[in-house]
């Protein structure tokens, strides 16, 4: 197997590490991940920074700053003479 290089590693970093490359691609670059640190930080900082955006995805607002935001949203539709559906 021959390393694909960092200009190959980078640019298909996301689709690899989402899984979406194909397994001769995906072994390409894990080799190379595997013998350059400057690519395999790369793909730490991105693996990092994906775990951070999904949690504070998986993050609610409280229950009061929901209950204003929807009175404010169906206070707005009643003045637009839209009917509340909230």
């Amino acid at each position: 197997m021959s390393d694909c290089g960092c200009d190959k590693a980078r640019k298909d970093l996301e689709e690899y590490l989402r899984h979406e490359v194909c397994k001769t691609e995906h072994s390409d670059i894990r080799e190379h991940l595997e013998n350059c640190p400057a690519c395999r930080d790369e793909a730490l900082v991105a693996t990092t920074l994906t775990a951070v955006v999904a949690r504070a995805c998986k993050e609610t607002a409280p229950e009061e700053l929901r209950d204003q935001v929807l009175a404010w949203l169906r206070a707005e539709q009643a003045s637009h003479g839209h009917a509340a559906a909230i």
